[in-house]
């Protein structure tokens, strides 16, 4: 089905934001807002997004987005979350970063520090730190996923498993109510648990997107984080695991 300009409009708004209102989308696209009701649920007919209370967010479910299309959804929030757990990384420090568009914000914020050893398994977090000449970069190899520059495999498993890193910094494809945190890739999977094993402190990054979008691989849960960067308040349920768990909670919203 052919889309509308304005339903091509909301899904470009999707897109950059990781989620649209109905009232607020009326009054940007000044119609009523039983018009954009009827807009998100073609645009979810056509499998594009997925309703959730109030509006809609990008569909989600046993493959991920295409990882152009991650990363311009909510650029400025992950600049801002990257930025946010940069302040929170000491010169002379040891980090794992891993796959994810969230991550490479991070990376983007440490490209003026002094004496870190990033080791990691995303070629576009190795190729933002090669630009740092205090910085050392340890590639993990492995097999390269070309739709998203990550190395993931046995070969990647390994190295990390070589290294006791001060931080690791994280990123997820959605967060569970329950706190679990959840991927789509076994593989990426295998690998993250094997960071966040052989690291002093986790720091979690994620936007609030991640809080309504479903994965079925499972990484670990939020006790096994020591920091979550964020743009926005956690639900409640999620706020009180992480209460429970000690996790130090910043958001920049």
């Amino acid at each position: 089905m052919s889309l509308s300009f304005r339903q091509k409009e909301i899904l470009n708004m999707v897109r950059a934001s990781g989620r649209v209102e109905v009232e607020a989308l009326a009054d940007s696209l000044s119609v009523t807002p039983q018009t954009i009701r009827r807009d998100l649920n073609t645009l979810c007919d056509e499998g594009h997004l997925t309703r959730v209370h109030g509006g809609a967010i990008l569909q989600s479910g046993v493959a991920n987005t295409a990882y152009e299309a991650r990363k311009s959804m909510a650029a400025e929030a992950k600049a801002a979350i990257g930025q946010l757990c940069a302040d929170a990384i000491p010169d002379d420090a040891s980090l794992f970063i891993n796959i994810g568009t969230t991550t490479e914000s991070v990376a983007r914020a440490l490209r003026t520090r002094r004496d870190l050893l990033v080791i990691t398994n995303n070629l576009n977090v190795a190729n933002i730190m090669a630009a740092n000449p205090n910085c050392g970069v340890m590639v993990t190899g492995g097999m390269l996923r070309r739709a998203d520059g990550g190395l993931v495999g046995e070969q990647t498993l390994d190295t990390v498993q070589q290294f006791k890193a001060d931080y690791a910094i994280i990123g997820v494809s959605a967060i569970d109510e329950d706190g679990s945190l959840l991927d789509f890739d076994y593989r990426e999977v295998r690998v993250s648990q094997a960071i966040i094993a052989n690291a002093r402190k986790v720091f979690l990054v994620a936007d609030a997107s991640k809080f309504t979008r479903s994965a079925p691989a499972r990484i670990g849960h939020m006790r096994d984080i020591d920091g979550f960067f964020t743009d926005k308040p956690l639900p409640a349920a999620l706020a009180q695991i992480c209460s429970q768990h000690g996790v130090d909670v910043q958001s920049i919203g």
